[in-house]
């Protein structure tokens, strides 16, 4: 028997999307689970118009960050062209479908006060020819129903008759999502299609559409095992937006979390392992991942916990690995990848062996790799740059603080000036001005 086969199938219109690295991962989990499993990215450009390349490029480099490289592809669907043609003669062929030149307002002003979504049927029996308006609609059976076998949901059942007569090409001849994504899973012999829960609606025709192209061809090709995943939500379990959330992979990677980090907090979004444990090797998510337990229910993007899982991964690395990995914020002249922003310090202020030192210290305490920078740059700049906000909030909190200042100026004459030392000294002057300790450091950094 073949092995699995699935595919991660991006359109190229905009950053790579949290949603979309989720739907990625969770199909390399499953590709993986099989010793001949194959793990396909397809690139869905057919939308020429807001396909942009840079997208595309995008798309890849966020993929390889994360470890998701494909083991086929990255193909094109644009390149499925003439098989996308050559079923819609073998459809049009065999009266699957119809032309229609019905406009969205020609179809209400049908309806009057009927308020049922979707395509009254109008074109389906007026035999038009092509024009220069006329789009191809599939004829949906009236009677029946196709139901889904979805491994997360179950099986999800669509009356026939609550189906409209849809699209499957423009008047211009273009072939549609639906259809091309059929005949390039056909094409492509996947398996399994996982992918988001908006497309649920979508699995019927496509179903049909498979089915009719079955009957309409010698070679029989399964249909593939389906699974929805459930949507992602922000903090107000509203769907994630592009306008309003952070939901972009390359921000996050921009901002200094670790590739495996995302990885962990993603396999968690929708899913959890055996004992619900938080910190989860790409090992064990594929050993343990099995579509029918993940939710139904909508998954919380939690920035939050995301960042301390990050936190948590920094924590475990070697301090040369740490160094390292923060070389495209702080020696951007020595990284294949630069950072965002660039460090504000050059080339001849850096010195290596103070950042070294400072590192081990910091590394306790970034939770993401940007936050290195304001660290260290007193350091190597003659005057560091001042936050405003935490100035007014340490110094111009009352008198305390000139109080501590002045205590600690003179008692740090005498100290032994070690960390321990010095802890106890500011401790000893919180206790003495009735200030907790955090409180009393806050002047003195």
């Amino acid at each position: 028997m073949p092995g699995v086969r699935v595919r991660f199938a991006p359109s190229p219109t905009g950053f790579f999307h949290v949603g979309s690295a989720r739907t990625a991962l969770f199909n390399w989990f499953v590709a993986r689970q099989d010793p001949d499993g194959v793990f396909l990215l397809r690139i869905e450009d057919t939308d020429l118009e807001r396909n942009k390349e840079e997208w595309v490029d995008g798309i890849i480099a966020a993929m390889h960050w994360l470890g998701l490289d494909p083991d086929e592809g990255p193909f094109r669907q644009t390149d499925n062209a003439r098989h996308h043609e050559n079923a819609l003669s073998q459809l049009r062929g065999a009266e699957y479908l119809y032309f229609c030149d019905c406009t969205a307002d020609d179809v209400t002003a049908r309806k009057g006060d009927n308020k049922t979504p979707g395509y009254d049927g109008f074109c389906r029996e007026r035999l038009l020819s092509r024009g220069e308006r006329t789009a191809l609609r599939f004829r949906t059976p009236h009677t029946g129903s196709t139901v889904v076998h979805d491994e997360i949901r179950g099986d999800v059942e669509f009356e026939n008759s609550a189906l409209e007569d849809f699209v499957v090409a423009r008047s211009s001849g273009a072939v549609l999502f639906g259809l091309a994504n059929v005949v390039d899973d056909r094409l492509d012999r996947i398996t399994h299609v996982v992918r988001g829960e908006e497309h649920l609606p979508n699995t019927p025709k496509q179903i049909l559409l498979w089915r009719a192209l079955n009957e309409l061809n010698d070679t029989k090709v399964d249909i593939p095992k389906y699974a929805h995943l459930p949507v992602l939500v922000n903090e107000q379990r509203k769907k994630l937006s592009k306008r309003r959330d952070p939901v972009a992979v390359e921000m996050y990677r921009d901002q200094g979390f670790l590739p495996e980090a995302f990885v962990n907090f993603l396999s968690l979004l929708g899913w959890s392992p055996r004992g619900d444990q938080e910190i989860v090797s790409p090992r064990q998510s594929i050993d343990q991942f099995q579509l029918k337990d993940v939710s139904h229910s909508s998954a919380f993007f939690d920035v939050k916990k995301f960042t301390h899982i990050n936190g948590l991964y920094i924590r475990e690395l070697s301090l040369d690995e740490f160094v390292d990995r923060c070389a495209p914020w702080v020696t951007p002249w020595t990284s294949s990848w630069r950072a965002v922003q660039e460090p504000p310090w050059t080339h001849e202020q850096f010195n290596a062996t103070l950042f070294d030192k400072a590192a081990r210290l910091a590394q306790e305490r970034v939770a993401v790799l940007s936050d290195i920078v304001a660290m260290v740059d007193f350091l190597f700049l003659d005057e560091a740059p001042l936050d405003d906000a935490a100035f007014d909030k340490a110094i111009r909190q009352g008198d305390k603080s000139r109080d501590v200042l002045r205590n600690a100026r003179d008692r740090f004459l005498t100290v032994e000036w070690t960390a321990a030392a010095l802890h106890e000294c500011v401790q000893l002057i919180g206790d003495e001005l009735d200030m907790v300790l955090r409180k009393t450091q806050a002047p003195i950094r």
